[in-house]
């Protein structure tokens, strides 16, 4: 709803599962792909997952596409969208920029889905961005932990590697990690 009444503009739609915050800024107009290098004015995903109200909206409507996973998901399909951006979330983040998205240790919780996928190809988008956000502290068994770990916890899976991590976002700000040495991973890393 907040994205809806922004003053963003002109957005465009490349996901792998449509949602209805998609129709509540199609209404308001926000999105229109017209900017879309690659399948211009079509918003583009491969499932849907929502209300009665989205499966209507997308329901025989000619802006909404529906493309196989190895479309919509292929990185380098991504990259050829200019200013792509990705958002995500993880579980965990080590000061060398690898990310958890899985599991904690090695209880898993989640696949990979296509999350490495949208950070490789808004990595190599011309202008693109990918963001990983995370809390930076989480609360386990009463304790607060940080997100943001000197080593992921052992046995966790590593969903997306530190060379193909670039933006990691806490409530404290943001550490780009794209060309950055490992030292100044760490150090940004830790000042957020």
């Amino acid at each position: 709803s907040a994205r809806a009444n922004s003053y963003l503009k002109d957005l465009v739609v490349h996901t792998e599962m449509y949602v209805d915050a998609y129709v509540k800024m199609a209404e308001a107009g926000k999105i229109t792909g017209k900017y879309k290098n690659l399948d211009k004015y079509k918003q583009v995903f491969s499932f849907a997952m929502g209300t009665q109200k989205l499966y209507d909206y997308i329901d025989d409507n000619p802006g909404c596409v529906a493309y196989n996973v190895d479309y919509t998901n292929h990185p380098a399909v991504i990259a050829q969208i200019d200013n792509f951006v990705s958002i995500n979330a993880c579980i965990e983040v080590d000061l060398f920029g690898q990310v958890c998205s899985e599991s904690v240790g090695t209880r898993h919780i989640s696949g990979t889905g296509g999350q490495l996928d949208f950070v490789e190809g808004a990595y190599k988008s011309k202008g693109g961005q990918s963001f990983i956000c995370t809390p930076s502290v989480k609360e386990v068994k009463g304790q607060k932990v940080s997100c943001i770990r000197p080593i992921l916890t052992p046995g966790a899976i590593v969903t997306c590697p530190r060379t193909a991590t670039h933006m990691i976002v806490t409530e404290y700000g943001i550490a780009d990690l794209k060309g950055k040495s490992t030292w100044e991973r760490a150090e940004a890393l830790i000042n957020i």
